[in-house]
């Protein structure tokens, strides 16, 4: 069942592409016409590829790794720091940072530089500097805070990039290629829709527009999430069943072993024989022929 739908799409605008003359030849396959000197997107096309893109990445959520999001238009930055709230996802809404990807150690230094002064505000050690140095360090810790706070949660490399506007963002889109990281990204009619992995062909200029597809997608993150969660459930539940089994087995084969040993040990005892049996030093019956031997004596006559 599709996240959404064709009309909701329309109403959003996001079958509205950029001016004719500003178009990307290989968007070709993906515009439905001209009017007015504007392209219009063919948004059958677009529910397409967004359910494909949807797909993706809930089997990425559901895997437990992390999808970046990527938008410093303005359009899409409050856009994305509002949604992804939800699914706790890393997202860049101010500059892109050179490097971000393909430099990930030195940017991990600065995070953990930006969680010391965060430390030193708290615990008073901050206190103690002089104004100045209060002052300075700051506006370091602001900037590192506006550029990297959004990520300061992102221990390794995102499994997979999302990208508002690739012509905007292509340094971020670069770095993903060159560390072969899948790339999801909004291609309006003036991108080349080849330079991404998941292309989905809309209009990444109208608030309305980047609101629905980011809607959607985060939709289909929950729902990895989710199922994620009810595997991990399941699983621990399998794990006490099976503990409680191995409890079962291994109480029984003590107790089976200690019965074994009982019966065995009643074997081994003697037979306690009723009555005048052949005990030891007790009389002996004499033979029916009256010899050991059981041969007839010869009579005289």
């Amino acid at each position: 069942m599709p996240r959404t739908s064709f009309d909701a799409l329309l109403e959003a605008g996001a079958h509205f592409g950029h001016l004719k003359r500003k178009w990307n030849p290989n968007i070709a396959p993906y515009v439905f016409g001209e009017k007015n000197g504007i392209h219009i997107i063919d948004l059958n096309k677009t529910l397409v590829k967004l359910e494909e893109a949807a797909n993706a990445m809930k089997q990425i959520a559901k895997s437990g790794r992390t999808i970046l999001f990527v938008a410093t238009k303005k359009q899409a930055k409050n856009i994305i720091a509002d949604v992804l709230k939800e699914v706790n996802m890393p997202s860049v809404t101010e500059r892109w940072t050179g490097g971000m990807l393909t430099n990930f150690a030195t940017i991990r230094r600065s995070v953990r530089k930006m969680a010391d002064m965060n430390k030193m505000a708290t615990d008073g050690t901050l206190e103690a500097l002089s104004k100045k140095e209060k002052l300075q360090l700051s506006r370091q810790r602001a900037k590192l805070e506006n550029q990297l706070g959004s990520i300061a949660n992102m221990t390794r490399l995102p499994a997979a990039v999302f990208v508002v506007d690739i012509t905007k963002e292509h340094i971020a889109i670069s770095e993903a290629h060159k560390l072969n990281i899948p790339t999801f990204a909004i291609v309006d009619t003036n991108s080349d829709p080849n330079k991404v992995d998941f292309a989905i062909p809309a209009n990444d200029d109208s608030s309305t527009s980047i609101r629905i597809i980011v809607d959607t997608l985060v939709k289909a993150i929950k729902e990895g999430l989710e199922e994620r969660k009810e595997a991990q459930v399941s699983n621990k539940r399998e794990d006490g069943k099976e503990e409680s089994t191995e409890e079962e087995t291994s109480v029984e084969s003590k107790y089976g072993a200690s019965d074994s040993d009982d019966s065995s040990s009643d074997e081994k005892k003697p037979k306690s024989h009723q009555g005048g049996g052949h005990h030891k030093g007790g009389p002996r019956k004499p033979s029916p022929a009256g010899n050991s031997g059981g041969r007839r004596s010869p009579v005289k006559r």
